[in-house]
This record gives C-alpha cells, structure tokens and sequence, in this order.
C-alpha cells in the first residue's frame, strides 16, 4: 500500500495523477488539515508535522510513501521513515530536462522557496526565478472562489511583472487545483507560456519504483473536517464513493 500526505487538499492533484498510471495499487491519504498551511511554518516545525504525517500513515498499513508538500525537505522524509519514499523536486528536475536554459517563474510557498529545495534541484537545468506566495496555498485550502485567486495572483504577478519567462513552474500541489486561472493570468503577462505541474512526473516515479499491484482502494483520513476537501474528494474522484474520515 501507498501512503499519501499534504498539509491539506493539494495532494489530491498528485494522487489523481497516480490513479491515472495505477488504478489498481491500493493508496492511504492524510490530509493534515489542522495544521495547514504548512508553507509559512519553520523548519523545525516542518521537520515534526512530517514526521507525524508519516507515522499517521505508516499506522494505517502504508509501506511506501509519497510527499505531496514540497515545504517537506528530502531530509525530513529520509529522518522520518526507513522505507522508500517519492518526494517533489527529483521527479520535477528529470522532467525540467526538457527545458535546459528555459527561464522559469518558480511559484510556490514561502517556506518551499527559504529552504532552496527546488534551486539545489533544478540548478543548473534551468534559469530559476523564485516567487513566494504567501496567501495562494490557503485561499485554495479554504476555497476561495477563482475572483479572489485571481486577485492574488495578479499581486503576486505584480512583482516579477517587468521580467521574462518560458515557463512557470507550479511548486506547491494546491496550484494546480486552479491552475485555469493561473494560466489566465499567465497569459495576460507574458503571452501564452506553460504553466507547468509536477504531477505527473512524481507519479511517473511512483509507478517505477513502487509495487503497484492490489485492489485500487483509497482511503482519505483528514486531521480537522473540512467541507472544501469534501467537495474536492466528490470533484476529483466522484466516479466513485469516497469515505473521508477525521482522525487526531
């Protein structure tokens, strides 16, 4: 089984992209809710809030584990669990290969861009331009309507407006859940470049390195209720029912 965790709802666009490769390989899901949004904590207390995601997991029968929370370091995982584990930057930088020399808008948390995980992953591949957001990720996390993403986005865009880009790289997985209006806002500033998600090459790494065989269950545990999550679970997965439980 596969263990899945985030600070919340954005996790859900990699494990849409795993389903799509697996849709046998049984997956575990911890939304850690109660404590998002991970991206403004320190480091120490990244380091403990993983930790116990990882051990949320693992109780509930996971064996291999994929980080969905780029705030979450390499060296969080490799302290927190003796198995295998997929984290963000590896799979992303095999993929931005494709882009050598491409000038890239690097938006993500304000903790994903202290730590520098995706500058030591991605230099010297590609031109990398760091954009914290601070709001994006929890606006997401709430559900706040496409106006207001779009508001935030604009500011944020403000910043790095007079600069040029061939690509965004989207560096937190609750991006992609509005990546729509983020291309808009894209566009409006520099043309119609790619906006780019992770996604699909972390899960293009899980298919390679992980067992994929068993019976195609999801289980969602969350660690506070939240309607937004609810409602996302029924949007990405309603083929389907889904039970979403709170754990402590």
């Amino acid at each position: 089984m596969i263990g899945l965790f985030d600070s919340g709802c954005g996790g859900l666009t990699v494990l849409r992209a795993i389903r799509a490769r697996a849709p046998q390989v049984d997956i575990v899901y911890f939304g850690d809710i109660r404590n998002a949004p991970y991206g403004s904590k320190s480091q120490k207390e990244l380091e403990r809030l993983t930790k116990n995601g990882i051990q949320v997991l693992q109780s509930f029968g996971a064996k291999d584990v994929v980080s969905a929370c780029n705030s979450a370091s390499t060296s969080f995982l490799e302290g927190a669990t003796r198995g295998r584990f997929v984290e963000m930057t590896r799979p992303t930088a095999r993929a931005m290969r494709l882009l050598a020399g491409a000038r890239v808008l690097l938006l993500a948390t304000e903790a994903t861009v202290k730590s520098g995980i995706y500058n030591d992953a991605l230099d010297p591949i590609v031109s990398l331009t760091p954009l914290p957001a601070a709001l994006l990720a929890s606006s997401i996390e709430n559900g706040e309507d496409n106006a207001e993403i779009s508001r935030i986005v604009s500011t944020l865009f403000d910043i790095v407006a007079r600069k040029k880009f061939d690509a965004v790289l989207l560096a937190c997985t609750h991006y992609p859940l509005v990546r729509d209006v983020i291309q808009n806002e894209v566009d409006a500033r520099w043309g119609h470049i790619p906006v780019l998600d992770p996604a699909d090459a972390v899960a293009e790494e899980v298919v390679e390195r992980f067992p994929i065989a068993g019976g195609g269950k999801t289980t969602f545990y969350i660690s506070k209720e939240s309607a937004p999550f609810q409602r996302l679970v029924r949007r990405l997965f309603g083929a389907r029912k889904y039970a979403v439980e709170v754990v402590s």
